[in-house]
Protein backbone atom coordinates (compact mmCIF):
# COMPACT_ATOMS: atom_id res chain seq x y z
CA UNK A 1 0.00 0.00 0.00
CA UNK A 2 1.27 3.48 -0.91
CA UNK A 3 1.08 6.18 1.77
CA UNK A 4 -0.66 9.24 0.32
CA UNK A 5 0.82 11.56 2.94
CA UNK A 6 4.31 10.39 1.96
CA UNK A 7 3.57 11.36 -1.65
CA UNK A 8 2.32 14.79 -0.59
CA UNK A 9 5.46 15.42 1.49
CA UNK A 10 7.73 14.34 -1.35
CA UNK A 11 5.99 16.60 -3.85
CA UNK A 12 6.12 19.55 -1.43
CA UNK A 13 9.92 19.25 -1.32
CA UNK A 14 10.16 19.14 -5.12
CA UNK A 15 7.76 22.06 -5.52
CA UNK A 16 9.86 24.09 -3.10
CA UNK A 17 13.06 23.23 -4.98
CA UNK A 18 11.56 23.94 -8.41
CA UNK A 19 9.13 26.87 -8.05
CA UNK A 20 7.20 27.46 -11.24
CA UNK A 21 8.07 24.07 -12.72
CA UNK A 22 5.66 22.86 -15.39
CA UNK A 23 6.97 19.55 -16.75
CA UNK A 24 5.08 17.78 -19.50
CA UNK A 25 6.86 14.44 -19.20
CA UNK A 26 8.92 12.53 -16.64
CA UNK A 27 11.88 10.38 -17.65
CA UNK A 28 13.07 7.67 -15.25
CA UNK A 29 16.64 6.59 -15.96
CA UNK A 30 17.34 3.02 -14.88
CA UNK A 31 20.59 1.17 -14.24
CA UNK A 32 23.40 2.71 -16.25
CA UNK A 33 21.14 5.28 -17.92
CA UNK A 34 21.93 8.29 -15.70
CA UNK A 35 24.37 9.93 -18.15
CA UNK A 36 21.49 10.51 -20.58
CA UNK A 37 20.55 13.44 -18.33
CA UNK A 38 23.51 15.38 -19.79
CA UNK A 39 21.48 15.85 -22.99
CA UNK A 40 19.05 18.15 -21.15
CA UNK A 41 19.46 21.84 -20.44
CA UNK A 42 19.60 21.95 -16.66
CA UNK A 43 17.04 24.18 -14.92
CA UNK A 44 17.48 22.78 -11.42
CA UNK A 45 18.45 19.72 -9.40
CA UNK A 46 17.59 18.08 -6.10
CA UNK A 47 19.08 15.00 -4.46
CA UNK A 48 16.80 12.06 -3.72
CA UNK A 49 18.07 12.28 -0.15
CA UNK A 50 16.33 15.66 0.13
CA UNK A 51 12.98 14.27 -1.01
CA UNK A 52 11.07 12.79 1.97
CA UNK A 53 10.20 9.14 1.48
CA UNK A 54 12.42 8.69 -1.58
CA UNK A 55 15.93 8.57 -0.14
CA UNK A 56 19.29 7.70 -1.63
CA UNK A 57 19.43 4.94 -4.22
CA UNK A 58 21.01 1.69 -3.12
CA UNK A 59 22.28 0.36 -6.45
CA UNK A 60 25.40 1.17 -8.50
CA UNK A 61 24.48 2.96 -11.72
CA UNK A 62 21.67 5.04 -10.16
CA UNK A 63 22.83 8.61 -9.54
CA UNK A 64 19.99 9.49 -7.15
CA UNK A 65 19.10 12.97 -8.41
CA UNK A 66 15.98 14.62 -9.81
CA UNK A 67 16.82 17.02 -12.60
CA UNK A 68 14.48 19.71 -13.86
CA UNK A 69 15.52 20.03 -17.47
CA UNK A 70 14.48 20.97 -20.96
CA UNK A 71 15.10 19.26 -24.30
CA UNK A 72 13.63 20.37 -27.63
CA UNK A 73 11.68 22.95 -25.66
CA UNK A 74 9.93 20.30 -23.55
CA UNK A 75 10.25 20.78 -19.79
CA UNK A 76 10.99 17.44 -18.19
CA UNK A 77 11.53 15.89 -14.79
CA UNK A 78 14.50 13.53 -15.19
CA UNK A 79 14.80 10.98 -12.40
CA UNK A 80 18.42 9.78 -12.44
CA UNK A 81 17.92 6.37 -10.91
CA UNK A 82 15.09 4.56 -9.16
CA UNK A 83 14.34 2.75 -5.94
CA UNK A 84 13.53 -0.96 -6.16
CA UNK A 85 11.09 -3.13 -4.23
CA UNK A 86 13.91 -5.58 -3.41
CA UNK A 87 15.66 -2.86 -1.37
CA UNK A 88 13.10 -3.61 1.34
CA UNK A 89 11.91 -0.04 1.89
CA UNK A 90 8.32 -0.70 0.83
CA UNK A 91 6.31 0.78 -2.01
CA UNK A 92 6.49 4.48 -1.10
CA UNK A 93 10.02 5.01 -2.44
CA UNK A 94 9.19 3.06 -5.61
CA UNK A 95 5.99 5.01 -6.26
CA UNK A 96 7.04 8.53 -5.26
CA UNK A 97 8.65 9.50 -8.63
CA UNK A 98 5.41 8.57 -10.42
CA UNK A 99 3.35 10.43 -7.83
CA UNK A 100 5.55 13.53 -8.12
CA UNK A 101 5.23 13.40 -11.89
CA UNK A 102 1.45 13.33 -11.79
CA UNK A 103 1.20 16.02 -9.10
CA UNK A 104 3.52 18.29 -11.11
CA UNK A 105 1.26 18.02 -14.13
CA UNK A 106 3.17 15.55 -16.33
CA UNK A 107 1.11 13.89 -19.03
CA UNK A 108 3.54 11.07 -19.79
CA UNK A 109 5.96 8.77 -18.00
CA UNK A 110 8.99 7.40 -19.90
CA UNK A 111 10.55 4.44 -18.08
CA UNK A 112 13.97 3.01 -18.94
CA UNK A 113 15.81 0.04 -17.52
CA UNK A 114 18.60 -2.49 -17.95
CA UNK A 115 17.38 -5.98 -18.75
CA UNK A 116 18.53 -9.47 -19.55
CA UNK A 117 17.62 -10.73 -23.01
CA UNK A 118 15.98 -14.12 -23.49
CA UNK A 119 16.08 -14.12 -27.31
CA UNK A 120 19.28 -15.90 -28.43
CA UNK A 121 19.56 -13.78 -31.59
CA UNK A 122 19.69 -10.54 -29.60
CA UNK A 123 22.94 -9.01 -28.37
CA UNK A 124 24.01 -6.95 -25.34
CA UNK A 125 23.59 -3.26 -26.18
CA UNK A 126 20.34 -3.76 -28.12
CA UNK A 127 17.50 -1.39 -27.20
CA UNK A 128 13.98 -2.81 -26.83
CA UNK A 129 10.71 -0.88 -26.94
CA UNK A 130 8.44 -2.41 -24.29
CA UNK A 131 5.16 -3.50 -25.91
CA UNK A 132 3.72 -5.15 -22.81
CA UNK A 133 4.82 -6.66 -19.53
CA UNK A 134 4.41 -9.69 -17.30
CA UNK A 135 4.37 -9.15 -13.54
CA UNK A 136 6.14 -12.07 -11.83
CA UNK A 137 6.92 -10.09 -8.68
CA UNK A 138 4.02 -11.75 -6.88
CA UNK A 139 2.87 -8.39 -5.56
CA UNK A 140 1.51 -5.03 -6.73
CA UNK A 141 1.86 -1.52 -5.29
CA UNK A 142 -1.92 -1.08 -5.59
CA UNK A 143 -2.61 -3.57 -2.79
CA UNK A 144 -4.51 -2.16 0.16
CA UNK A 145 -7.22 0.42 0.61
CA UNK A 146 -8.22 2.14 -2.62
CA UNK A 147 -6.70 5.59 -3.20
CA UNK A 148 -8.54 7.46 -6.01
CA UNK A 149 -5.25 9.24 -6.81
CA UNK A 150 -4.25 6.03 -8.61
CA UNK A 151 -7.41 5.83 -10.66
CA UNK A 152 -10.15 3.18 -10.39
CA UNK A 153 -10.11 0.28 -7.94
CA UNK A 154 -9.58 -2.19 -10.80
CA UNK A 155 -7.41 -0.45 -13.44
CA UNK A 156 -7.55 -1.70 -17.01
CA UNK A 157 -4.19 -2.97 -18.28
CA UNK A 158 -5.04 -3.89 -21.86
CA UNK A 159 -2.86 -1.02 -23.11
CA UNK A 160 -0.41 -0.07 -20.38
CA UNK A 161 2.18 1.21 -22.88
CA UNK A 162 1.02 4.06 -25.11
CA UNK A 163 0.99 3.11 -28.78
CA UNK A 164 1.32 6.68 -30.00
CA UNK A 165 4.48 7.25 -27.95
CA UNK A 166 5.86 3.90 -29.11
CA UNK A 167 5.37 4.99 -32.73
CA UNK A 168 7.24 8.24 -32.04
CA UNK A 169 10.08 6.32 -30.39
CA UNK A 170 10.37 4.01 -33.38
CA UNK A 171 10.30 7.01 -35.72
CA UNK A 172 13.10 8.55 -33.64
CA UNK A 173 15.12 5.34 -33.91
CA UNK A 174 14.85 5.35 -37.68
CA UNK A 175 15.80 9.04 -37.90
CA UNK A 176 18.77 8.64 -35.53
CA UNK A 177 20.01 5.43 -37.12
CA UNK A 178 19.47 3.45 -33.91
CA UNK A 179 18.03 -0.03 -34.46
CA UNK A 180 15.26 -0.96 -32.05
CA UNK A 181 13.91 -4.28 -30.91
CA UNK A 182 10.38 -4.63 -29.53
CA UNK A 183 9.02 -7.11 -27.03
CA UNK A 184 7.60 -8.08 -23.67
CA UNK A 185 9.39 -7.22 -20.42
CA UNK A 186 9.00 -9.49 -17.39
CA UNK A 187 9.73 -8.28 -13.87
CA UNK A 188 10.77 -10.57 -11.03
CA UNK A 189 11.25 -9.43 -7.45
CA UNK A 190 15.04 -9.79 -7.31
CA UNK A 191 17.65 -9.11 -6.09
CA UNK A 192 18.87 -12.50 -7.32
CA UNK A 193 19.35 -13.05 -11.00
CA UNK A 194 17.14 -15.68 -12.57
CA UNK A 195 17.89 -19.40 -12.77
CA UNK A 196 18.20 -21.03 -16.22
CA UNK A 197 14.98 -22.94 -15.48
CA UNK A 198 13.14 -19.69 -14.72
CA UNK A 199 14.37 -18.17 -17.96
CA UNK A 200 13.17 -21.18 -19.96
CA UNK A 201 9.78 -20.95 -18.28
CA UNK A 202 9.49 -17.18 -18.71
CA UNK A 203 10.56 -17.35 -22.33
CA UNK A 204 7.79 -19.91 -22.87
CA UNK A 205 5.38 -17.41 -21.27
CA UNK A 206 6.39 -14.79 -23.83
CA UNK A 207 9.11 -12.76 -22.09
CA UNK A 208 11.71 -11.21 -24.40
CA UNK A 209 13.56 -9.40 -21.60
CA UNK A 210 13.67 -9.77 -17.83
CA UNK A 211 14.50 -7.43 -14.98
CA UNK A 212 13.58 -6.30 -11.47
CA UNK A 213 11.85 -2.96 -12.00
CA UNK A 214 9.64 -0.82 -14.28
CA UNK A 215 6.47 -2.90 -14.03
CA UNK A 216 5.32 -1.33 -10.72
CA UNK A 217 5.80 2.21 -12.08
CA UNK A 218 4.11 1.30 -15.37
CA UNK A 219 1.14 -0.18 -13.51
CA UNK A 220 0.53 2.82 -11.27
CA UNK A 221 1.38 5.37 -13.97
CA UNK A 222 -1.14 3.83 -16.32
CA UNK A 223 -3.74 3.56 -13.55
CA UNK A 224 -3.23 7.23 -12.70
CA UNK A 225 -3.87 8.30 -16.30
CA UNK A 226 -0.32 8.96 -17.48
CA UNK A 227 0.77 7.92 -20.97
CA UNK A 228 3.44 5.30 -20.32
CA UNK A 229 6.43 4.47 -22.52
CA UNK A 230 9.06 1.84 -21.74
CA UNK A 231 12.55 1.18 -23.13
CA UNK A 232 15.04 -1.52 -22.11
CA UNK A 233 18.75 -1.72 -22.76
CA UNK A 234 19.59 -5.40 -23.16
CA UNK A 235 22.73 -5.45 -21.03
CA UNK A 236 23.32 -9.20 -20.89
CA UNK A 237 21.88 -12.46 -22.08
CA UNK A 238 19.66 -13.97 -19.41
CA UNK A 239 20.74 -16.93 -17.31
CA UNK A 240 21.36 -20.10 -19.28
CA UNK A 241 21.48 -18.41 -22.70
CA UNK A 242 25.27 -18.23 -22.49
CA UNK A 243 27.56 -20.41 -20.40
CA UNK A 244 28.70 -17.67 -18.02
CA UNK A 245 27.64 -16.15 -14.69
CA UNK A 246 25.70 -12.88 -14.47
CA UNK A 247 27.08 -9.77 -12.73
CA UNK A 248 25.95 -6.18 -12.21
CA UNK A 249 29.35 -5.07 -13.53
CA UNK A 250 28.36 -6.45 -16.93
CA UNK A 251 25.17 -4.40 -16.77
CA UNK A 252 26.99 -1.12 -16.15
CA UNK A 253 29.73 -1.86 -18.69
CA UNK A 254 27.19 -2.63 -21.42
CA UNK A 255 25.21 0.55 -20.82
CA UNK A 256 28.44 2.53 -21.08
CA UNK A 257 29.15 0.96 -24.48
CA UNK A 258 25.58 1.61 -25.59
CA UNK A 259 25.44 5.16 -24.18
CA UNK A 260 26.00 6.93 -27.52
CA UNK A 261 22.97 5.20 -29.03
CA UNK A 262 20.92 5.72 -25.88
CA UNK A 263 21.59 9.46 -25.94
CA UNK A 264 20.99 9.79 -29.68
CA UNK A 265 17.67 8.01 -29.40
CA UNK A 266 16.44 10.08 -26.45
CA UNK A 267 17.44 13.36 -28.10
CA UNK A 268 15.70 12.42 -31.35
CA UNK A 269 12.63 11.19 -29.49
CA UNK A 270 12.20 14.55 -27.79
CA UNK A 271 12.57 16.27 -31.16
CA UNK A 272 9.81 14.05 -32.55
CA UNK A 273 7.69 14.63 -29.45
CA UNK A 274 8.04 18.40 -29.80
CA UNK A 275 7.12 18.26 -33.50
CA UNK A 276 4.08 16.08 -32.79
CA UNK A 277 2.91 18.43 -30.01
CA UNK A 278 0.81 15.72 -28.36
CA UNK A 279 1.48 16.45 -24.66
Amino acid sequence: MIDHQAMESAYAAVKSAFPGAAPKIALVLGSGWSEVAAAFDKLGEISYSDIPGLGATGVVGHAGRLLRGKLSGIETFVFQGRRHYYEGVGWDAVAIPTAISKMAGCKALFLTNAAGGTVPEWRPGDLMVIRDHINMMGVTPLLGAHDPFWGPRFPDQSRVYDRGLQALLEKAGAAAGVALRAGVYLAGTGPTYETPAEIRAWRALGADAVGMSTVPEAMIGNAAGLRVLGLSCITNMASGILDQPLTHQEVTETTQRAMANMKKLIVQFFAELAAANIL
